[in-house]
């Protein structure tokens, strides 16, 4: 039975568990799981590759999943695009020496197909029993037909190797010979089993730090929604970067789901799997100049006027072993930029007013919508702790960019709005939203994914009052008339602002001169600039004031 159709009860706490194949390793899957049903609730998913890994994270939006199962090409697919663990069934050396001897008795000449990277023992194994074995790898299934058919043309009658390769070799008139084992697929469900048994452990452990809800994340891996190929790519780009400790710099448009990013990648991190440390968030642009220096670092009883008795831990403090989300970098205070990079480099924090250094281990992830680049260029932020804070970068694609993911956006954003109010949706709602595609795909959504889900909200609430209203195009546009709206900035204005931003550059760039006292070696340095580079803008400047001396 589904674990989909089970109630809670049912579940109880037996590990969940789905397994993933596509090929005649289902039916092995099938077999195994009769002798573990009592010790887990296991559910076969019979798709492979994308359409697999988009069920998955569909399923896990609303549903609960501990491990996955699968094998080959498959299983290296998934495990760097869901957030549950995979856990990958492996061929024994007996599995393909009993494979090998099962071809033997039919075929002369034996081929073997092998994700990625070749049995280097094979060589020695045909050595010693006196026959040939052509050895191939694969990537791709166009990859793997294409070894096939290149084996084939040279003589090989069987081929080893897992399902798809079976498959694949049988399609082209070849003998298939599968290589797994029942007893391989069944350390695989032990593998699976102890796993989830020691998630589960840690979880209920007493050990585990215990964080306030307000220090936890909401969202994950399944709420990067979206099938386009930019967000296929960012989502994969989430996983490989939750398993590297180094700083991370999130570039994109206001409402794009920056903060959204950074928790999907605390979330798949060490730091949060299993340990549920603290994931802490702090806008660098809302908070005022004067007290942010407090809430970063921390302070001590006395630093200055109002400070907390007994003084008062700061963000990184209360990060420790988590992760700081650092918003709006860029509206960060240049003194406020040295001390943070110090804390990046030193690994340890002195509060304001102290003298004590205090360790920290903290993984630093910062978001920004403006042109880190050009403000480094500016002198509005330093070179060192940009280079600091972006080893990691990711670009978040704007809206506009990714047309084909507006409407399911705002048919799944209008459904948890309707929700919300208590409402239920249209039976046609899918069949209703798509008809008004064509006005919500033409619009620029300078708001992003955050304007679209609050004109939702709006939509939702009409459609609330009047039950019986239809989800048309004239009337979403009556709810929401700047659908209609043109909202791209005219030519005359672009360049406009192109001049303005030219001239604060050269304004800038003579202010980091004076402040290095007319040194322009290290007044460059500062800026990430050539030196002649700095002195163009500077000859630029002094021609604009009608003096051509510099």
């Amino acid at each position: 039975m589904p674990y989909s159709s089970r109630s809670a009860s049912e579940a109880g706490d037996k590990p969940v568990i789905w397994t993933v194949s596509v090929s005649r390793l289902s039916d092995l899957f099938r077999d195994i799981t009769l002798e573990y049903d009592h010790l887990a609730s296991i559910e076969p998913v019979n798709l492979g590759f994308d359409d697999a890994a988009r069920h998955i994270r569909e399923r896990m939006a609303s549903e609960r999943c501990d491990v996955v199962i699968a094998a080959g090409s498959n299983a290296a697919y998934l495990k760097g695009r869901v957030s549950v663990p995979v856990v990958i069934a492996k061929a024994s050396g007996f599995d393909v020496m009993q494979a090998l001897a099962r071809a033997r008795r039919v075929a002369e000449r034996i081929g073997v197909i092998t994700y990625q990277q070749q049995l280097p023992e094979l060589a020695e194994f045909a050595s010693t029993f006196g026959f040939a074995i052509a050895q191939r790898t694969y990537v791709t299934e166009e990859d793997a037909r294409a070894q096939i058919n290149d084996l084939k043309a040279a003589g090989i009658d069987a081929i080893v190797g897992a399902g798809l390769i079976t498959d694949l070799a049988e399609e082209a008139g070849l003998t298939g010979v599968f290589v797994y084992s029942a007893a391989s697929i069944r350390q695989a469900f032990d593998d699976a089993l102890e796993l989830a048994r020691l998630t589960q452990l840690e979880s209920n452990s007493g050990r585990r730090p215990v964080v306030a809800d307000t220090m936890r994340t909401r969202h994950g891996l399944n709420d990067l929604r979206g099938d386009s190929q930019a967000m296929e790519t960012l989502r994969q780009a989430v996983v490989l970067y939750a398993r590297s400790p180094a700083t991370v710099l999130i570039e994109g448009e206001t409402g794009t789901g920056k903060e959204l990013v950074a928790q999907a990648i605390h979330r798949e991190s060490p730091r949060s799997l299993g340990a549920n440390r603290p994931f802490v968030a702090v806008n660098c642009g809302a908070v005022a100049e004067s007290l942010l220096e407090s809430e970063l670092f921390g302070h001590e009883e006395g630093a200055f006027t109002g400070a907390r008795r007994g003084g008062h831990a700061g963000l990184f403090e209360a990060a420790n072993r988590g992760t700081l989300f650092l918003d709006e970098i860029g509206e960060m205070p240049l003194p406020l930029q040295t001390r943070l990079l110090r804390v990046l480099e030193e690994r340890e924090v002195v509060r304001v007013g102290g003298t004590r250094p205090i360790a920290i281990n903290v993984r630093v992830i910062s978001a920004t919508h403006c042109d880190l680049e050009q403000r480094v260029r500016e002198g509005r932020f330093r070179a060192d702790l940009f280079y600091r804070l972006a080893v990691l970068r990711l670009a978040l694609p704007p809206l506009r960019e990714r047309a084909g993911d507006v409407v399911a956006l705002a048919e799944w954003s209008l459904k948890n709005a309707l929700a919300a109010l208590g409402a239920r949706p249209h039976p046609n709602l899918h069949a209703e939203m798509t008809g008004c595609a064509p006005l919500l795909e033409r619009y620029g959504w300078p708001g992003n994914v955050r304007e679209l889900r609050n004109l939702m909200e709006r939509v939702a609430l009409f459609l609330a009052a009047e039950p019986l209203q239809a989800l048309t195009p004239a009337f979403v546009l009556s709810v929401a008339p700047e659908l209609g709206r043109e909202v791209r900035a005219p030519l005359a204005v672009e360049a406009t602002a192109a001049e303005t931003v030219e001239q604060t550059v050269q304004q800038t760039v003579e202010q980091v001169l004076a402040r290095f006292g007319g040194r322009r070696d290290e007044a460059a340095a500062y800026l990430g600039i050539s030196r002649t580079t700095l002195w163009r803008k500077l000859k630029l400047g002094s021609r604009l004031r009608g003096n051509d001396e510099l």
